[in-house]
């Protein structure tokens, strides 16, 4: 299996939102409504939203492909806009990893290790003295991955779907 990493174009919006819509559920708490997860899809996850992000100066999309599909994604944010992340926050200027999501049929393939080690080269590249993400306090196994990758918990932060607030842990990477 060949695994490409590269930046995602506006052509890439559906396909990314697809992916999406798979692998986000599945980094939901058990506490999430269906309907809450259709209603973030849709306003935060659309084909429409990923060719806004893709437009973005401030942002970057990282694809993972292999046989000419995508698998896995990862987005990048300049900065920082919630106070309760910047108090937490010791290595600035930064950018956020807020999301880093494969396919569960390409689990344990290595795919995000992959994009992982492209979205830490990008940062490193703006040059950036860390990399900061929110992961909820649930996903343990998202926690443990961040951990291997360096990461250390330094804080907490609010994360709204739909009527419901999830209470993250921030976690940084300092380079």
């Amino acid at each position: 299996m060949t695994v490409t990493v590269a930046d995602a174009t506006p052509a890439d919006a559906a396909e990314l939102a697809a992916v999406a819509a798979v692998t986000f559920p599945l980094a939901c708490p058990p506490s999430v409504t269906t309907e809450d997860v259709a209603d973030f899809l849709a306003t935060v996850l659309s084909s429409a939203r990923f060719s806004e992000y893709l437009e973005a100066s401030d942002r970057a999309v990282l694809k993972a492909v292999v046989a000419d599909r995508i698998v896995g994604y990862a987005m990048l944010v300049d900065g920082v806009s919630d106070a309760d992340v910047r108090a937490a926050l010791t290595a600035l200027p930064t950018v956020e990893l807020s999301k880093l999501y494969v396919l569960p049929d390409h689990h344990g393939e290595g795919v995000s290790h992959m994009l992982m080690d492209a979205a830490i080269e990008r940062v490193r590249t703006r040059g950036a003295a860390g990399l900061w993400l929110g992961v909820n306090q649930e996903n343990v196994r998202a926690q443990r991955f961040y951990t291997k990758q360096d990461f250390e918990r330094v804080g907490t932060k609010r994360f709204q779907v739909g009527d419901q607030l999830h209470h993250d842990f921030v976690m940084q990477r300092t380079f």
